[in-house]
């Protein structure tokens, strides 16, 4: 059994190693954007509910609530269209706790001349022995304990986000996507979650504060961070061993 699994490891060590194997001296490629969820969402435009002629007095006010006017609404309300997302995290925790305890207790008790006890009881058992002290008793205890948190987070970033679902309380799901590579070296930025109409500002931006859900990745892939990773045994290895 334990053959057959030794085997079997082997095998995927070796197919894993083949595969990179045949990545030496590429770049890793960019993802494919066609057939996405924004791509998707960008494609299909709804169809109006009903169909309204415009009259050219209407467009032609500076007053217009279309878009394209002066003082038209420019944010993202609707499938398919673009925001800016501002990540700006700074945050800081720092933890200490500290405990201590200590108790100690002490007992004596003697009978150094009572009605002649003390020389009966030396007589009796042993030369010599006394009951000054009788009985002497102590004990002590102390504990101590010590732990300490300190983590500290800063990143600032900005990205693009597409509308690819508008939910039936007018809350929008957004989802977006940045890579940029450098070299052999590609850093990846994805951003999802969910926000309000009235939380975008007048810029068609929103802060990752206001971002229900959110769920941000930052990270990359390529020769740097290969090098960064241990290697596949290593790992194998420290799932198998016990200790």
């Amino acid at each position: 059994m334990m053959r057959n699994v030794a085997i079997l490891i082997a095998a995927s060590l070796a197919l894993m190693s083949c595969a990179r194997v045949a990545d030496v001296g590429k770049r890793p490629d960019f993802s494919e954007t066609a057939g996405t969820y924004e791509h998707r969402a960008m494609s299909v435009i709804p169809l109006p509910e009903t169909l309204t002629t415009e009259r050219p007095t209407e467009t032609a006010s500076l007053w217009s609530k279309d878009r394209q006017s002066l003082l038209g609404d420019r944010r993202a309300g609707q499938m398919g269209d673009i925001m800016t997302v501002v990540i700006e995290i700074n945050d800081k925790a720092e933890i200490s706790n500290s405990t201590a305890r200590s108790r100690s207790s002490g007992e004596d008790m003697a009978v150094s001349n009572l009605m002649g006890l003390d020389t009966r009881f030396s007589k009796k058992f042993l030369e010599g022995a006394s009951l000054d002290p009788a009985v002497d008793l102590s004990s002590s205890s102390s504990s101590e304990g010590d732990g300490s948190v300190k983590r500290k987070e800063k990143l600032t970033l900005r990205v693009a986000a597409t509308v690819v679902e508008v939910l039936q309380n007018g809350v929008l799901k957004i989802q977006g996507s940045q890579e940029v590579r450098v070299n052999f070296e590609l850093r990846e930025l994805l951003v999802t979650g969910y926000v309000r109409p009235e939380d975008i500002t007048r810029q068609n931006e929103i802060t990752y504060d206001k971002i229900a859900g959110a769920r941000i990745s930052y990270g990359g892939r390529g020769q740097i961070t290969d090098v960064q990773q241990p290697r596949y045994g290593q790992q194998v290895a420290d799932i198998i061993l016990p200790f």
